[in-house]
């Protein structure tokens, strides 16, 4: 009986040298992703009214842009290059 908004950021590879690292950054209404930023595109895509609005205005802003996009880098290849040492010590 309430409203329910998450925002959920994944990672995906494929290769063990990162080269393929993909961001995805999910904004989330009611179980329903309104907005996404894929970093295989660039920019953020809305799949609602309400989505393609503030995809529209999230676009325009290239410092919001610019952090979105080093997210590969910074968060990503980061994080699993962490784990990937840490599973690779133990074996």
């Amino acid at each position: 009986n309430g409203y329910y908004w998450s925002r959920w950021a994944k990672c995906f590879h494929g290769s063990r040298d990162f080269s393929d690292m993909v961001f995805v950054d999910n904004y989330i209404f009611n179980k329903d992703v309104y907005i996404q930023f894929n970093s295989t595109v660039g920019e953020y895509v809305g799949y609602t009214a309400h989505g393609v609005h503030n995809a529209e205005i999230f676009n325009k802003d290239p410092n919001l842009l610019q952090q979105e996009r080093a997210e590969v880098e910074r968060y990503c290849k980061h994080n699993a290059q962490n784990r990937q040492s840490a599973i690779a010590d133990k074996t």
